[in-house]
């Protein structure tokens, strides 16, 4: 049996041209969730479950997962643990999971207020991508993925920096630009599975980035963006790298600028930045306590497990709010 897990965007925009393109003798049992990264729980996890239980899924069902990050992070996860696991594809439909979360088998849900807190490895058997369907994303989703094509660049390709800054983030990327970044990420992974060593370069800007999203998601009545958190993030995490390894100021300035000419800018009271060192304590990459953070020595290079001393991630966070470029 096939069935296809969507949340109410997909559902309604990218279903329809999806039927379109499979084999029409494919019968497709449809499950779907509420849309958005608060709908990224095990609620929703129960609910997927519950919903292959009732349709009757078995071992040799597949599952395919139709949406953007949230749907092939929970999809996969899904997929994973029901029955001990069944088979799951993906079909991205937004270009952060087209970059991104389709790729390199991190399955999961948020829990207890912290990002991907609960999940697995375990990779998709086939990734889809169909360019077209980022024609049904509004500017900020697609900003949202660019931001972590900007993250690819800066950890390991500066040519790839400097064609992403060419371009106009709030338009549709070219088949070139996302296919660079997503050989960037499936040459990590493929040396690096499950995290051990390189494949950390990954959370580059995400230390602090997740843990404004985490915020945002507790805090805001419109949270950030997974993406627009990313790229306060990767301000913060140069600033640091500028400290810590000598990133070149200049570069600094004009990532700063970049960013804050395109993506929403936010500033932090002292409670928020309370709650945003009690998140990056529980982060998955710390090690006996300390956190580790990925920084860069120039663009296109970068270092994992970098310690910080607490009182220059203040001053990151104030130089941040100067909003200065």
């Amino acid at each position: 049996m096939f069935f296809v897990l969507v949340d109410s965007n997909t559902k309604k925009h990218c279903l329809p041209e999806f039927e379109k393109i499979i084999r029409r003798d494919l019968s497709l049992q449809v499950i779907s969730i509420a849309a958005g990264e608060r709908q990224k729980n095990l609620e929703s996890c129960q609910s997927i479950w519950e919903q292959l239980s009732e349709l009757g899924a078995d071992r040799q069902s597949l599952l395919i997962n139709l949406g953007g990050g949230v749907i092939t992070d929970i999809g996969g996860f899904a997929a994973s643990t029901y029955l001990r696991g069944i088979p799951f594809i993906n079909f991205p439909t937004s270009l952060l999971g087209m970059v991104d979360a389709s790729i390199g088998g991190k399955t999961g849900v948020n829990f207890n207020g912290l990002k991907n807190n609960i999940g697995l490895f375990n990779s998709s058997s086939f990734i889809g991508i169909d360019h077209k369907f980022l024609a049904t994303l509004p500017e900020c989703q697609l900003k949202s993925g660019y931001a972590e094509m900007l993250k690819h660049g800066l950890i390991a390709d500066a040519e790839h920096w400097q064609n992403l800054i060419s371009q106009d983030p709030e338009k549709t990327p070219t088949l070139e630009l996302i296919q660079n970044s997503m050989e960037i990420k499936e040459s990590v992974v493929n040396q690096d599975q499950k995290e051990k060593g390189l494949r950390k370069i990954l959370n580059f800007g995400h230390t602090l980035g997740h843990a404004i999203e985490s915020l945002s998601l507790k805090k805001d009545t419109s949270p950030l963006l997974h993406g627009e958190a990313i790229a306060l993030g990767i301000i913060l995490e140069t600033f640091l790298s500028i400290k810590t390894l000598g990133f070149p100021k200049q570069d600094f300035k004009k990532i700063k600028a970049f960013i804050l000419n395109y993506y929403p800018k936010r500033d932090f009271n002292s409670e928020d930045f309370k709650d945003i060192k009690q998140s990056i304590l529980k982060d998955k990459k710390n090690e006996a306590g300390k956190v580790n953070f990925v920084l860069l020595h120039k663009i296109g290079t970068a270092q994992i497990d970098c310690k910080v001393p607490e009182k220059l991630i203040e001053e990151a966070f104030e130089d941040l709010k100067d909003h200065k470029i």
